[in-house]
């Protein structure tokens, strides 16, 4: 969860709880501020999530995740520049 005196003047009350797990609490900043602050679309929001918690989550399978993502803004974003 993300520290309450990291970004007083911008501080989400209801990320002072995570439900399901803990794998966010270490955090210095919760992905869903980190997002939601920077106004990320869903998979870019997404890529930051699965990154930040694979290692005390899912492991590979959320890095796997994350590419897959990855891989969908390329084709959304970038669709003329294909691979060789």
């Amino acid at each position: 969860m993300t520290h309450p005196d990291i970004f007083k003047e911008f501080n989400y009350e209801c990320l002072a709880e995570q439900i399901g797990s803990d794998h966010y609490k270490d955090m210095k900043v919760e992905p869903a501020y980190f997002i939601s602050e920077n106004k990320l679309l869903f998979a870019e929001g997404n890529v930051v999530k699965y990154v930040c918690r694979h290692q005390k989550k899912n492991k590979a399978e959320d890095i796997k995740k994350a590419i897959h993502y990855l891989k969908i803004i390329l084709e959304r974003d970038y669709p003329d520049d294909k691979e060789d």
